[in-house]
């Protein structure tokens, strides 16, 4: 393997780990509160698709901030059903995963090319010169956040509000913190991150919209969770790791001799992904109320 091969590989890889850490990060700071939205895979589709109508009327930036719009509205929803209502997460982030699959499928048949739709150079997202090549600005809005996100949750009062919502909701709204709103909250971040992370997709790195085109990220962002046992950095190194297995898989299908099936190199990344968890199930600790709404007596 060349040099150049070797930072082809890790240009992709920082890429492709993008939207895992943003979502997986994201995803962390609402289960820290006790809510888990297994809905990740739907937002991402979602905000991919309304990040490209967005950038094709006002910009790329634009598209992003849609994405994060649409990120917020699904997570609001989710978040009022799961608490406020008292519904089951689970059968909520299901819900939200069907929906988008049917919402951008009609979408793209509405825009007149069914199953795919192009965002035109001019509203993808400028990338930056590096000396590794052209990186997407986004890149290192990634690798930022986790920290952020870490020293929110062990150095603030707001992330020590958002643990003890998450550990004992009892305690704390007998010392007069309004649970449903706080993991209303911060369920509603995690959305945000996602829908960016969705948008990312579409307008700052494929230059398109399929209906497959969140292949499962949404999924592979709750194992790195798992993996990380709720920590931001080891989210990450999660989403580094994960990343890495995505662009060996598209980097094996450029060579020139094909020396392993295409479809083997395209499952590397999902069965990474079952031996990470498969490996930490068990020895990670979650808040004890996570998944159960909070019902005062």
């Amino acid at each position: 393997m060349t040099w150049e091969s070797l930072l082809d590989l890790l240009r992709i890889t920082l890429h492709a780990m993008v939207p895992i850490t943003l979502t997986a990060v994201g995803e962390i700071v609402g289960e820290t509160a006790g809510l888990f939205n297994i809905g990740l895979e739907g937002i991402l589709l979602m905000g991919a698709f309304v990040g490209a109508l967005g950038a094709r009327v006002g910009g790329p930036l634009v598209g992003l901030l849609a994405g994060i719009g649409l990120g917020v509205a699904v997570s609001v929803v989710f978040g009022i059903l799961a608490t406020y209502a008292k519904g089951t997460q689970m059968i909520a982030g299901i819900g939200i995963n069907l929906f988008a699959l049917g919402f951008v499928a009609f979408g793209l048949i509405q825009l007149g090319a069914p199953g795919f739709h192009a965002v035109q150079p001019r509203d993808q997202l400028p990338k930056l010169s590096t000396p590794m090549g052209a990186l997407s600005p986004l890149i290192f809005v990634a690798l930022l956040m986790p920290f952020l996100i870490h020293l929110f949750l062990q150095r603030t009062r707001a992330g020590l509000i958002l643990k003890a919502v998450g550990e004992n909701p009892e305690a704390a709204d007998v010392a007069g913190i309004n649970v449903n709103l706080t993991r209303l909250l911060a369920t509603t971040f995690g959305g945000a991150l996602a829908g960016l992370a969705g948008a990312y997709m579409s307008v700052a790195w494929f230059g398109s919209v399929t209906k497959e085109l969140s292949a499962g990220r949404g999924f592979i962002a709750l194992a790195t969770v798992v993996f990380s046992g709720l920590n931001p950095l080891l989210a990450l190194a999660g989403g580094f790791i994960f990343g890495f297995f995505q662009s060996l898989a598209t980097w094996i299908k450029t060579l020139p001799t094909k020396t392993i099936p295409w479809q083997f190199v395209d499952m590397l990344p999902y069965i990474v992904t079952l031996l990470v968890v498969s490996g930490v199930v068990g020895r990670v600790r979650f808040p004890k109320a996570l998944g159960v709404p909070y019902k005062r007596e």
